[in-house]
């Protein structure tokens, strides 16, 4: 599903948040991505959705080199990923179920249909009874829950996440990564980085751990 070839990311600067970085995750694989701030976890994740190109190296996702989908492909592109983020970056004047809509209202998707998928991913995460809450109402847990469910929405192929239990507790962290592990199980191959070697460790999936822009175990 996913091949990195000695991939280097350096910026203008000089910074090189990447150097000859090579793996591969197979599909339907769920593997974590570790290391401390700044080793060049995020910017895997930036890479595999297009937000970054690499300095040298090639990415292939699903048989598709990166570095040939120009600039105009990138939205159909994504629409075959789901992103989870840290910080969740919801819509908060916008309720729970317009929140999850949105990947599928811009992909133009039929509004039927829409409430359907919409529905049918908030029931999965245990938030249908709050479709119509916004989120500054519900709790961090809840609306990181909120986030999945946008990202899972569009039933994408991969399902990545950048630190998604940054700002939980322990018992929402663990809640968060079994709702992974459930995607997970059903054939989406999951790329979560993180720094919580704990919870890693207790899960049992492969570990991809960076140092510094390099790649030290698991390739």
């Amino acid at each position: 599903m996913i091949q990195f070839d000695a991939v280097t990311k350096r910026y203008e600067n000089g910074f090189e948040a990447l150097s000859h970085v090579s793996f591969h995750v197979q599909r339907g694989e769920m593997v974590f991505v570790t290391g401390h701030s700044g080793a060049g976890k995020s910017t895997i994740l930036k890479l595999l959705t297009l937000m970054e190109r690499p300095s040298h190296g090639q990415v292939i996702v699903a048989g598709q080199n990166l570095s040939r989908i120009n600039t105009k492909q990138i939205p159909y592109y994504r629409r075959n990923l789901g992103m989870v983020f840290q910080d969740h970056q919801l819509l908060f004047d916008r309720s729970v179920f317009d929140n999850v809509a949105l990947p599928l209202q811009v992909a133009g998707v039929h509004a039927l249909e829409i409430a359907k998928r919409v529905r049918a991913a908030l029931d999965k995460l245990g938030l249908l009874s709050k479709e119509k809450m916004l989120p500054i109402t519900l709790s961090a847990g809840e609306q990181q829950r909120v986030g999945i469910a946008r990202a899972v929405v569009n039933k994408p192929a991969l399902l990545l996440a950048d630190e998604p239990t940054g700002n939980l507790d322990p018992a929402l962290s663990a809640e968060v990564m079994n709702v992974f592990q459930d995607f997970n199980r059903v054939g989406v191959t999951v790329v979560v980085a993180t720094h919580d070697l704990e919870l890693v460790h207790r899960l049992g999936h492969r570990e991809i751990m960076l140092r510094q822009g390099k790649l030290i175990h698991g390739a």
